[in-house]
């Protein structure tokens, strides 16, 4: 039997000012309006080359146990474990080393939009500070050792409308942890005010809405010629 792993990472985006004037150009060459600058700033989290990663969590979907590794300076006293799963805090290139380190040990990767945006993710900030791979995270696309569910659930984009992990989610009678309060567009605002715990607490979320969707997939719509 193959080891499964459900992946999902948080990521935020690098102070704008930061950047260099050539930069900053690029960035807002097409922003003509103030809605469009906004847009441009709000959205460097979207990117390896302007953002980087604040979370990354892992979750066995045979087991429940699992671990996220987090950004944060403050090192807990001692291993907090919450339901079977592992905070453990460092820097992002020691929770991109960790991640290296465990995900090697697995056959199956599952996410949601790994393909699109996760896996290239984790594997350019890794290049950034000169970590190298430890698995291929980007197989042949139709290769199921990694079960993006936003391209099986569209048919490798067959379906026009892809739609994100909330709305699956609710089609299907999936708890949504975007229910529990907490959004993506809000891990800036959160890793901003030092709540780094929130975010790791929250990308638990999204792996157990991954995995529980993932059963259902593997369930009601993966076709088994065996039933």
């Amino acid at each position: 039997m193959s080891k499964k792993i459900v992946i999902d990472i948080e990521t935020v985006g690098r102070d704008f000012e930061s950047l260099d004037n050539i930069s900053k150009e690029y960035l807002l060459k097409y922003a003509e309006t103030e809605e469009d600058v906004k847009a441009a700033k709000e959205g460097l989290g979207f990117s390896p080359l302007t953002g980087e990663i604040v979370a990354i969590g892992m979750l066995n979907p045979e087991t429940n146990n699992g671990a996220v590794y987090f950004q944060s300076p403050e090192i807990l006293q001692e291993p907090l474990k919450e339901n079977g799963i592992e905070f453990v805090p460092d820097t992002e290139a020691g929770i991109l080393r960790r991640f290296w380190e465990a995900v090697r040990h697995y056959d199956q990767i599952i996410t949601f939009n790994g393909r699109g945006f996760d896996a290239p993710f984790i594997i350019l900030r890794s290049a950034i500070h000169k970590i190298k791979p430890a698995k291929e995270l980007m197989p042949a696309r139709y290769s199921l050792s990694h079960v993006d569910l936003l391209d099986v659930l569209t048919y490798y984009g067959s379906v026009r409308r892809k739609f994100s992990l909330h709305m699956w989610c609710k089609a299907f009678g999936i708890k949504s942890p975007k229910e529990d309060g907490v959004s993506g567009y809000e891990v800036r605002d959160l890793f901003l005010k030092r709540e780094y715990l929130t975010i790791a607490r929250y990308c638990t979320g999204d792996l157990y809405a991954t995995k529980e969707l993932f059963e259902y997939w593997n369930e009601y719509v993966r076709f088994s010629p065996n039933g």
